[in-house]
Formats: structure tokens, sequence, C-alpha cells
């Protein structure tokens, strides 16, 4: 039988947010399935692994290594392990983010 997990369990406090952990769930990945508002998103940070973004819904700018990038609907990135990043919702709507964590843990070190 699948293992469903409803969004509610999910949700980080006072936040749109999905944290998906893989480890809790039988799970060999993880994920973020950020709701933004504009100008919202996260600090910089990194992570010993790589990390592939999906942009469903809205506009961000993804600031990777110092680098900047817009990116809209149907964008996906990816950024090496150990590099700095960050994102933003530079759009005027909601922005809707999947982030893909490959491992069973989400390990992230802010700036």
């Amino acid at each position: 039988m699948p293992n469903i997990v409803r969004a509610e369990r999910l949700r980080a406090p006072q936040s749109q947010t999905l944290r998906f952990e893989g480890r809790d769930h039988g799970a060999a990945v993880s994920f973020f399935m950020v709701n933004a508002a504009p100008g919202g998103g996260p600090g910089t940070h990194r992570h010993p692994y790589a990390e592939t973004w999906h942009v469903l819904e809205g506009e961000a700018t993804f600031v990777v290594s110092g680098q900047s990038t817009l990116t809209t609907a149907g964008d996906t990135l990816t950024v090496p392990p150990h590099a700095w990043h960050s994102f933003h919702n530079s759009g005027t709507r909601g922005l809707r983010v999947m982030c893909i964590h490959p491992s069973d843990e989400i390990v992230q070190e802010f700036l």
C-alpha cells in the first residue's frame, strides 16, 4: 500500500511551505514545496548534495554562487553541492516552487 502523507502534516508553522523528509516516510528523497508571497523566499544557504528546483507558478530570481537567474513557471534549475544559493519571489503574484533534495533528510547550512 502507498504511504499517503497529508499536507497538513508537512506544513511548517505559520507558513504555507511544506517540508517532506523521506526518512520519516520510507523514501530516499526529500522536498520543500514553497509558497511565497512577492519578495518572499529563503535566505542564503547550501547543501552537501545537488538540489533541483521546479517553478510551478509565478516568477523567481535564483542566486547561485553570486549569479542571478530569472525564472518563470515551467523552468527547472539545478545547483551543485556546496554552492551558496537563495531565491525570492520577484513577481507580483504568488510563487510555488518544488525544491527536490536527493537525500532522505534535508541537510542545509545557512550563511
